[in-house]
């Protein structure tokens, strides 16, 4: 039987898988077992609306649309199989399947822990050094803007 998974957790998880690169993906598939999973929904390509707030806090308008990938999987692992589910930018239908595939591994406390150590946290650290080159790259072309006060009387 499975064990409930905390939601925020999950929710952590899947951001990352589906913001993984696709050969980041692969080479984890590569390196695991054949997994046997059915599909609940094949890989299917679609278009999502985007919305936003002006300056981030203002009212929502309709930013524009976004290509995504979406998938369902149940592992094979008898009727009580863990059911992942990925949404990834794009067309890649592998790399939605592979997302889907880990999080349904992820959700089996069998391979839980063998999954993290193999994709999750290599790939979280990858995003955060990325995360990190971008933002030192950003701060490179700040500008900073400063007044002189005049003295009274001069």
């Amino acid at each position: 039987m499975l064990q409930a998974v905390d939601s925020a957790e999950r929710a952590r998880w899947m951001g990352l898988l589906a913001r993984a690169p696709l050969a980041m993906l692969q080479s984890w598939a590569a390196r695991r077992p054949e997994t046997a999973f059915t599909w609940l929904r094949r890989p299917e390509t679609g278009l999502v609306m985007v919305r936003a707030r002006a300056g981030g806090t203002g009212s929502k308008f309709n930013l524009g649309e976004m290509t995504v990938t979406r998938c369902v999987l149940r592992l094979a692992s008898g009727p009580g199989g863990a059911v992942g589910v990925a949404y990834v930018q794009g067309r890649s239908s592998r790399k939605a399947e592979l997302a889907a595939l880990a999080d349904a591994l992820l959700q089996d406390p069998a391979s839980r822990a063998t999954v993290r150590e193999e994709l999750v946290e290599p790939l979280r650290a990858r995003l955060d050094a990325e995360a990190a080159r971008m933002q030192r790259k950003a701060q490179a072309t700040r500008v900073e803007f400063f007044t002189l006060a005049r003295e009274a009387g001069a």
